[in-house]
C-alpha cells in the first residue's frame, strides 16, 4: 500500500479559550461539519486568561494567516472584555460564541450574566466532575480488553475488530457524558472458535459494536504497521465479515465508524442502550 501524501489545508481555524478550549472546539467542530469539502488545519489555544498571553495567541494568529494567504477563522469563548478586544483587532473571521448568545440571553431573562473567567469550567457541580474522572479512569484500565474486572459497572462494553475505533469512542464517552465504557478486539481466534469472549456472555446487554469498512481499516492499520498481514486488505476484509457475521449472530447492535464522527457514534450508542447521562 503506497504512502500516502501529507495533509494540505486551505484554511486554519482556532479554538480560544480562558478555560480548556473543549467548549469552543465542540461548537466550532458542529457547525465546520457542514463544509466537509474544505480542508481545515485545527488548532486550540487555551487558558488564555491574561492581556500578554492574548498578544502572544493574536501573533501566532495572524503569522498562520500570511503563512496560508487566507485569513484564519477564531472561535472564542473568552470572557474577559479586554482580552476580547485584543483579538478583534487580528486579520481573521472572529466568532465569539459568548457575546452571540450570552447577550441576548441576559435581554430575554433581564438578568446580568458573571463575566467571571472559567465560569463554564467551574459551574459543573463535583459530583459530575467526579464522575467523568472515575469513568476516565474506568475506560483506561479497561481499554483492550486488558481486564476483565468489575466489568458489571460498566455503562457499556464496545466490541469490534483492532482499530475500528473503541478506544477513542470509549475515551470520548468518559470524558464527555461521564459513562464506563470498557472496549474488547474481536480478533481471528474468536472468529475460528465462532464466538465472543467468554467473559462478555454474563453482559451481552451492555455490549455494542463498531465496525469499519475494510479499506479505510487497512489504512488506518498500515500507518501502524506498514507492508504486515495485520494490514493487508485480505486481513481485513475477512475480520470486517468475520466480526460482522458475529454481532448479527449474536444480536449485537452496531454501526460502521468509517464515516461517523466520535461525537455521532457516540449519540448513537446513548440512545440505542439508553443510556441517562
Amino acid at each position: 500500500m503506497p504512502h500516502r501524501a501529507a495533509a494540505t489545508f486551505e484554511r486554519t481555524v482556532f479554538y480560544i479559550s480562558d478555560g480548556t478550549g473543549i467548549t469552543a472546539e465542540t461548537f466550532g467542530h458542529s457547525l465546520l461539519t457542514q463544509f466537509d469539502r474544505i480542508s481545515l488545519r485545527q488548532v486550540r489555544l487555551p487558558f488564555i486568561d491574561s492581556v500578554q498571553k492574548a498578544h502572544e495567541a493574536v501573533t501566532r494568529i495572524a503569522a498562520q494567516g500570511v503563512t496560508d494567504g487566507k485569513r484564519p477563522i477564531v472561535f472564542s469563548t473568552l470572557v474577559d472584555a479586554e482580552i476580547n478586544e485584543v483579538f478583534r483587532k487580528v486579520d481573521a473571521m472572529f466568532l465569539d460564541l459568548f457575546a452571540t448568545f450570552v447577550v441576548p440571553l441576559e435581554q430575554e431573562l433581564g438578568v446580568q450574566s458573571t463575566h467571571k473567567i472559567g465560569r463554564s469550567h467551574t459551574a459543573a457541580n463535583t459530583e459530575h466532575y467526579d464522575r467523568r474522572i472515575a469513568a476516565i479512569n474506568y475506560s483506561l484500565a479497561h481499554d483492550d480488553g486488558q481486564s476483565h474486572v468489575d466489568l458489571a459497572n460498566a455503562d457499556v462494553i464496545l466490541v469490534g475488530v483492532s482499530r475500528s475505533g473503541k478506544t477513542p469512542t470509549s475515551l470520548y464517552l468518559a470524558m464527555q457524558h461521564g459513562i464506563k465504557a470498557a472496549n474488547y478486539p474481536l480478533i481471528p481466534e474468536d472468529f475460528e472458535r465462532g464466538r465472543l469472549p467468554d467473559v462478555l456472555y454474563k453482559y451481552k446487554a451492555k455490549l455494542f459494536g463498531l465496525s469499519i469498512a475494510p479499506e479505510r481499516l487497512a489504512e488506518v492499520r498500515f500507518e501502524r504497521r506498514p507492508n504486515s498481514r495485520y494490514a493487508s486488505l485480505e486481513s481485513c476484509r475477512y475480520e470486517v465479515a468475520e466480526a460482522e457475521s458475529m454481532m448479527r449472530r449474536e444480536s449485537i447492535r452496531w454501526l460502521s465508524s468509517t464515516t461517523k464522527s466520535i461525537e455521532e457514534i457516540a449519540a448513537t450508542i446513548l440512545h440505542e442502550l439508553q443510556i441517562d447521562w
